[in-house]
């Protein structure tokens, strides 16, 4: 009893030290991982904590249930505009670039490292893809606000290449094993099943979450403990089934993330606590099963293949494969330095240990000191490089969070909290429409009246629809363009409110199916409003909306015309999920 009580309190203490060391590690800009990743080092056999893990299978597993809870959420914090956006370049990358990326690490590894060729080109799959882990806390946890399709692009690329890598390394492995030659065509074939049957669970996975969550009445609590439940299942049931367990999940969550949740609040608040102590435990078990007694030996040609890995095989990649997108150079540049290495290097290093595949503990050792080195070198210094070539771009202006209300009547509402920014039309004493003025005004960590002047870095709170949102952006958000931002509050044209419905109709070609041909569009209002009328009032009439852009005296003075209304028609993507929402009551609208 004593032993297991210790093993209780070693393993809570590695997780405690990790979280105190993590201010150490923000205050100074050092890669988070790298320091989980030391804190195992130093507890290990060879560090002054002397634990001793030496069951391979164990580390592998924890490391593989990890994984794919971040691949998760990983998937889960992916727009679908944004994947869209980059998934052209991204998926090149995590195709071609990861069997460009092994070849060319191959070489020098079979000279530096007299290994076979094909154990030599084992070792150029392992580090031949760019670690999800690494890269979401690098650029989520970091803060940096890079342009949206060189951070999607790098997102994408490194939720979906760790299945091609993790395919060719298994293939690796089994020719090794049996000692017969490569089969290629058995490879790709294996290839395709593990990509296909990734998409199929992970798809379905997804739906299957969101119907879970949406459509079985849980307690409060228990609808993250079911997301991350059916995440683990269905990583582990794909690759049972001969598919890629981490595109899988990662799909699962670019599925459930871009779905309308109940509870949404809580699942995201209870990811990213799991994720935390996922991304900790990884690492942390990893640092424990490494053996830093036996890296000299492997030091000097591990800093070598770091060196050629970083400098000439990842940038040739990159290069090669977005040169039929429009990337500039500073982008590719960028692209090309942010290809960190991390715990996907390590796991697939696993498996020829596991094998007992021969050198199979020289490709671990290597691949952990690679490693090591990616996450010093570049993690160190990708803010500085973003900031040197002009990708950072101003801080994000969206909402800060949102909350779905689940309660009658406001089930089409959510809390919404934004900080004002300093160059926001609500910062500049603009008066605000009724439907976007806040419920609350906290300043300074104080709760002030919402009839005060805003300020820069006031956070307000308030219930709106989810279509109101990109609104919202423009009024607490930083004002790019004033012509662009009163054009969406106010209207693109402004006409007088004598104007009526068949006039309107006639001028602008618009299909509405109304009798009120004769009715003012001022009548309009005073109908909809009676004498409670204000300034940026909403009424949507057809493919437009109109707005009272000047009052007194309870009427409208003029009118404006928003030629992008708040409700659009749908397009094809919102045709397909209306479908989806008949068929399995699942999703809300888009703009959810």
């Amino acid at each position: 009893m004593d032993d297991i009580n210790l093993i209780i309190l070693i393993c809570a203490g590695l997780v405690v030290a990790s979280v105190f060391t993590s201010v150490l590690a923000f205050r100074a800009g050092a890669p988070l991982l790298l320091l989980f990743l030391a804190i195992g080092l130093l507890a290990g056999k060879d560090g002054p904590g002397g634990i001793t893990l030496t069951d391979v299978p164990s580390a592998f597993l924890i490391g593989s249930a990890a994984l794919s809870v971040i691949l998760f959420d990983s998937g889960f914090h992916t727009s679908l505009k944004n994947y869209r956006q980059a998934a052209g370049p991204a998926i090149t990358l995590a195709t071609v670039g990861v069997v460009l990326t092994a070849l060319l690490v191959a070489l020098p590894a079979h000279l530096l490292l007299g290994l076979d060729w094909p154990v030599a080109l084992l070792l150029g799959t392992t580090l031949s893809s760019t670690d999800a882990a690494a890269l979401f806390f690098l650029l989520r946890v970091g803060g940096m606000t890079l342009r949206d399709r060189v951070r999607s692009t790098l997102e994408v690329e490194s939720g979906t290449n760790d299945p091609v890598a993790a395919a060719l390394a298994l293939s690796l492995v089994g020719v090794l094993g049996t000692g017969q030659i490569a089969d290629m065509s058995g490879i790709a074939i294996h290839l395709l099943l593990q990509m296909g049957g990734g998409v199929l669970f992970g798809l379905g996975g997804g739906v299957a979450i969101v119907f879970v969550v949406n459509r079985i009445k849980l307690e409060q609590g228990l609808y993250p403990v079911a997301v991350i439940g059916l995440t683990v299942a269905g990583y582990a049931l794909t690759n049972l089934l001969g598919g890629s367990g981490f595109l899988a999940a990662y799909l699962a969550g670019l599925v459930a993330g871009n779905a309308r949740l109940q509870a949404a609040g809580t699942v995201r608040r209870f990811q990213e606590g799991i994720t935390w102590l996922a991304q900790i435990g990884m690492f942390v078990a990893l640092g424990l099963l490494a053996r830093p007694s036996h890296f000299p030996d492997v030091v000097v040609p591990s800093v070598v293949l770091a060196v050629i890995l970083i400098f000439v095989a990842r940038p040739i990649a990159v290069f090669g494969c977005l040169a039929f997108f429009r990337f500039g150079a500073r982008e590719r540049v960028f692209i090309s330095w942010v290809g960190l290495r991390g715990a996907v290097s390590i796991l697939l290093a696993m498996m020829p240990v596991l094998a007992g595949v021969a050198s199979g503990e020289i490709i671990f050792e290597v691949s952990f000191l690679v490693v090591v080195i990616s996450l010093a070198l570049q993690g160190w210094t990708v803010r500085p490089l973003a900031r040197w070539l002009g990708l950072i771009v101003p801080e994000t202006t969206g909402p800060v969070d949102r909350i779905e209300i689940d309660l009658p009547g406001l089930s089409d509402r959510e809390l919404i909290t934004y900080r004002v920014h300093a160059d926001s039309p609500a910062a500049r004493g603009r008066a605000l429409p009724r439907w976007a003025r806040p419920l609350l005004l906290r300043r300074g960590g104080k709760i002030e009246p919402t009839t005060r002047q805003m300020q820069a870095g006031d956070q307000v709170y308030l219930l709106a629809a989810p279509k109101q949102v990109a609104l919202l952006d423009k009024i607490f958000g930083r004002q790019k363009d004033e012509s662009d931002t009163e054009a969406r509050l106010y209207g693109d044209f402004v006409i007088a409110p004598e104007v009526t419905v068949q006039t309107l109709r006639d001028t602008y070609s618009l299909a509405l199916e109304t009798d009120d041909g004769a009715t003012t569009l001022g009548d309009l209002f005073r109908r909809e409003f009676h004498t409670d009328l204000e300034i940026g009032d909403r009424l949507h009439f057809g493919p437009v909306d109109l707005i009272a852009r000047e009052v007194g005296d309870g009427k409208v003075l003029s009118v404006g015309i928003a030629l992008e209304p708040l409700t659009k028609p749908p397009d094809g993507w919102d045709r397909l999920k209306t479908r989806l929402a008949r068929l399995l009551g699942l999703f809300g609208d888009d703009d959810a």
